[in-house]
């Protein structure tokens, strides 16, 4: 059987246009509410074209020792020029977390696939 997660591919971010960023603090209070900003194309910026664009961003959480991650956001960009309107590809969650673990973000191009990336967080 084949795996869903070899078509997820992964870089870093600084050098890769098609990787997503997380932005969130290391650190965080149990239970207190903080931002978490998922984006593409931070250091090397990614067409945002009909023809070449990011469809969407999910972003999962999985507790430490938790055996599935936990769907927390999707942000769906729709406007790809049309009327020359654009949604870039960025988006903010407000998110409560109880106990350590790992973000992942995965987000779809339209030419290019599916990619990648994670950081972990840590709750005091």
């Amino acid at each position: 059987m084949d795996s869903f997660g070899q078509f997820i591919q992964i870089g870093d971010w600084k050098g890769e246009k098609h990787v997503p960023v997380i932005h969130a603090p290391e650190t965080v209070k149990a239970g207190e509410a903080f931002d978490v900003k998922v984006s593409i194309g931070d250091a090397v910026p990614h067409p945002n074209t009909f023809e070449h664009h990011i469809e969407w961003i999910k972003l999962f959480y999985l507790p430490k020792d938790g055996k599935f991650p936990v769907h927390m956001a999707t942000f769906d960009f729709r406007a790809h020029g049309e009327g020359n309107a654009f949604t870039e590809p960025a988006g903010l969650a407000n998110i409560k977390l109880e106990k350590s673990g790992t973000l992942y973000a995965l987000s779809y191009c339209n030419i290019h696939g599916l990619w990648g990336n994670s950081i972990k967080i840590t709750i005091e």
